[in-house]
């Protein structure tokens, strides 16, 4: 089921709330969500650590617990662009489509050389442009920026 721009909406709003729930438990604030066929929430995510992001996390439960054929009508929505590791989990894991709110450019801009937080310049596109399947990209999604940046204008001055 391809989803609407209200519905795109929603659901980032959702990872703005997971993302808030993963900050008070002193997490970087990130949040993903995966969305079902019949446009269902199936699983949230907030972020643990340095190398277990709320999108890659999500990623294997979902891997663990769906087929591929049913992972390809889901979408992944996150806060921020998946970076190349989480952008790799969500095409390992047959996800068909992701929809982030903010760029991993804009992050960096946020969160400067903060060794907690090393971006990288890759965006989402380019590796999913390296497979050898199609995964489709919505974002970013400018509407949201206040929302989404303003746990990360909090989190990142400490």
């Amino acid at each position: 089921m391809s989803q609407s721009h209200e519905n795109h909406i929603k659901h980032l709003k959702q990872t703005v709330k997971v993302a808030n729930r993963a900050m008070s438990m002193g997490r970087h604030p990130f949040g993903a969500i995966l969305v079902g066929p019949e446009n269902q929430i199936l699983a949230e995510q907030g972020n643990i650590n340095t190398l277990n992001h709320a999108e890659n996390t999500l990623c294997r439960v979902a891997y663990t617990n769906y087929s591929t054929d049913y992972l390809k009508q889901c979408t992944l929505y996150t806060s921020f662009e998946p970076c190349c590791m989480c952008a790799g989990s969500c095409y390992w894991a047959g996800i068909g489509t992701v929809v982030y709110g903010m760029s991993e450019k804009r992050l960096l801009e946020l969160t400067g050389s903060n060794d907690e937080n090393p971006t990288m310049s890759l965006p989402c596109r380019d590796v999913f442009a390296a497979g050898q399947r199609e995964v489709q990209v919505y974002g970013p999604f400018p509407e949201l920026e206040d929302e989404i940046v303003k746990d990360h204008l909090e989190f990142w001055k400490h």
